[in-house]
């Protein structure tokens, strides 16, 4: 899995790159059906948006968008809502080929 961070409008510390890393073990299970995962975190006075663009090894891709007051909050749902799509994914591809 190739993992990608960037900010628009402010540098991401280490800390918050670190934090991320650490949310994403909550995916693990994922990690050889995610070919590339990559993390926008914009500063828009007085909100962070942060997005996940998904590309899943069969081909499906996938943006997700979280609006916050506070960066590590947001970041929290959005990995929240990144598990959800994953395993949302994972069994679909699951089902069609037991199907």
């Amino acid at each position: 899995m190739k993992l990608d961070i960037k900010g628009v409008h402010f540098d991401v510390k280490d800390e918050t790159k670190e934090f991320i890393e650490a949310k994403l073990e909550k995916l693990e299970f994922a990690r050889d059906y995610i070919v590339d995962l990559d993390f926008t975190l914009t500063k828009e006075n007085p909100e962070f948006e942060a997005e996940a663009k998904l590309h899943l090894k069969w081909g499906h891709q996938s943006v997700i968008k979280v609006h916050s007051f506070d960066l590590h909050e947001g970041i929290n749902t959005l990995i929240d809502k990144l598990d959800h799509k994953v395993r949302k994914e994972r069994e679909k591809v699951t089902d069609h080929k037991s199907g």
